[in-house]
């Protein structure tokens, strides 16, 4: 027996091994439940997903659907737009006219606008002679005045432009009729081209300041020259050395012989006298100008010799203020001031007649305009 006893004992730890399984037992449940868990997580997951991907979708149905229903609604209000502006045509095509009022009113609006026609040609008419009427009336006026600044002025520049002015509403006119006005105008305008122009107002001014120096006009105080007069003229014939000749060279030291002295003795002018010359002198040249510029030759030429009579008489001729103003005196006393201007009665006949011409043609196509929109009338 004590020999089979060590195999058991040797055996004994092969009994131990079967004493371990109840815990592998146990671990094995446990791993299981461990397994089971993570399956029923996983299908939580899984179930969570589900129902959040189907509250989505839920979500986007219920947008979608909102939106479907206000594009419904704007659907319908359209409709309901549409079908109350069907309905407003349709009023307003009940209440359009019918075929014939159209055709009457067609009618009646033709009509209308023939007569309107008519009244803008007639008032074309009426505006058109009154303005051709005014125009040729202000020809004649600048006909008459030409005519007027020739005679009472002789003003050729002025005259000119004036003419011209009427020629020019002439040739505005536009009409064969104004020929012979024309022609006549054009003559009138040569003769006046070939008239001589004298410059009157650069005359009137160069007098005017002649005037200015005869205003500061003095006299010139005499001198004495001490050439011994006749005694003098003896002493240097004498031969030279002589006692005689000594002699008369001696006294015409003192003495002095002149048997002309009487030739160029002026009075000695200074205080009122002076101030009388002046103003003398001044209205000779004055009056010198106005005939100057009215083109009156005998009355200039008139002025300027008084002038030249005052300055001779009171100033000497040694002077220079007054023998330079003497000089110009007797320039401009030859100047030509007066113009012969040309007539201008043919071209303001001539223009009359043409007026009268024109007023004779309108009186006789007065009533034309009318007689026309009557035919033209339906």
């Amino acid at each position: 027996m004590s020999e089979a006893t060590p195999p058991k004992e040797q055996e004994q730890p092969v009994l131990t091994a079967p004493e371990s399984s109840p815990v592998a037992a146990e671990a094995k449940p446990a791993a299981r439940g461990s397994a089971i868990a993570a399956v029923a997580l996983l299908i939580g997951a899984i179930g969570v997903g589900v129902g959040g991907w189907s509250a989505w979708q839920l979500r986007a149905l219920q947008s979608e659907t909102r939106q479907q229903s206000s594009q419904l609604e704007q659907a319908r209000s359209q409709a309901q737009a549409l079908n109350q502006r069907t309905e407003s045509l349709d009023d307003r095509l009940q209440q359009l006219p019918s075929v014939q009022e159209l055709e009457e009113r067609r009618q009646l609006v033709a009509q209308l606008q023939g007569d309107q026609q008519l009244l803008n040609r007639r008032l074309e008419t009426v505006l058109g002679a009154s303005r051709q009427e005014w125009r040729l009336a202000e020809a004649e006026h600048l006909l008459r005045l030409a005519s007027l600044r020739l005679s009472a002025l002789q003003d050729i520049n002025s005259a000119t432009a004036l003419v011209q002015a009427a020629d020019e509403i002439l040739r505005d006119q536009d009409d064969p009729a104004a020929f012979a006005a024309r022609e006549q105008l054009a003559k009138s305008l040569e003769a006046l081209h070939a008239t001589d122009n004298p410059d009157r107002t650069g005359l009137f001014l160069q007098l005017g300041a002649l005037r200015e120096q005869a205003a500061q006009l003095n006299s010139l105080n005499p001198k004495f020259v001490a050439d011994g007069g006749v005694l003098g003229e003896l002493a240097a014939e004498s031969e030279p050395g002589t006692w005689w000749g000594q002699a008369l060279h001696k006294l015409s030291q003192y003495f002095r012989l002149d048997f002309n002295a009487d030739q160029n003795v002026r009075p000695l002018l200074a205080g009122q006298s002076l101030t009388q010359v002046r103003l003398a002198l001044s209205l000779a040249l004055e009056q010198a100008q106005w005939a100057a510029l009215h083109g009156q030759t005998q009355v200039y030429r008139q002025a300027l010799q008084q002038a030249a009579e005052v300055l001779d008489a009171n100033f000497n001729r040694d002077n220079p203020d007054s023998r330079a103003l003497r000089a110009r005196v007797g320039e401009l006393v030859d100047q030509p001031i007066e113009v012969k201007a040309p007539e201008l009665g043919e071209s303001l006949n001539a223009v009359q007649a043409y007026i009268e011409h024109k007023q004779s043609a309108r009186e006789r196509l007065k009533d034309a305009p009318g007689e026309d929109g009557e035919e033209e009338r339906p």
